[in-house]
């Protein structure tokens, strides 16, 4: 497997990812990504350079963003001041469940949060999906709290948000082969 990050030619590629994996969660029985999510954001956050692709040969297993940017309104002001990365979509492909994809992408954004200088990996999952909460603690994520709608901590509207974190370490194997990418800032 290979990680590469996002290019403006994947959008329609990585929304219909989103849509799979949208319509999976509806058959589970979640009310998560039921929305469908804006192109121009995605391509937004794809020419940040924050939106990474998990590759298995020429299939898409999964994808993550990890950003030093953290959504408004959750996170407190001193939480703020502490060097973090921050995951958001964190998806992974049908044809790939049950692989650990998803526990390889949470090492490999870890390690990166480690090397730019991150004391946090940190994350905000959707709040009524108790299923994927209990996936982040089994893969070492600690509670924090959960901020309701219209509860926001730190401005800005938020729906609502189960925040979680783990502290910054190196990864102890490798697990994908690395394209470079740009890096990332703390």
């Amino acid at each position: 497997m290979k990680i590469l990050p996002a290019q403006p030619n994947d959008v329609a590629k990585l929304l219909a990812f989103r849509e799979e994996a949208a319509a999976w969660l509806s058959r589970i029985g979640s009310d998560q990504w039921q929305r469908p999510y804006p192109a121009d954001k995605l391509l937004e956050t794809i020419e940040a350079g924050t939106v990474f692709m998990a590759l298995d040969g020429d299939a898409t297993a999964g994808t993550i963003t990890l950003t030093p940017n953290a959504e408004a309104g959750l996170w407190t002001e001193q939480e703020l001041k502490e060097p973090s990365l921050f995951i958001n979509k964190l998806t992974v492909a049908r044809t790939h469940a049950g692989q650990n994809v998803g526990g390889r992408l949470l090492d490999w954004a870890e390690d990166r949060a480690y090397q730019a200088g991150a004391k946090w990996l940190r994350l905000d999952a959707w709040t009524t999906n108790q299923g994927l909460q209990a996936y982040y603690v089994r893969q070492g994520f600690e509670h924090v709290r959960t901020v309701l709608e219209g509860v926001a901590v730190n401005g800005g509207p938020r729906v609502s948000g189960w925040l979680a974190q783990r502290p910054a370490r190196p990864a102890e194997h490798g697990f994908f082969d690395e394209t470079p990418s740009p890096d990332l800032i703390v």
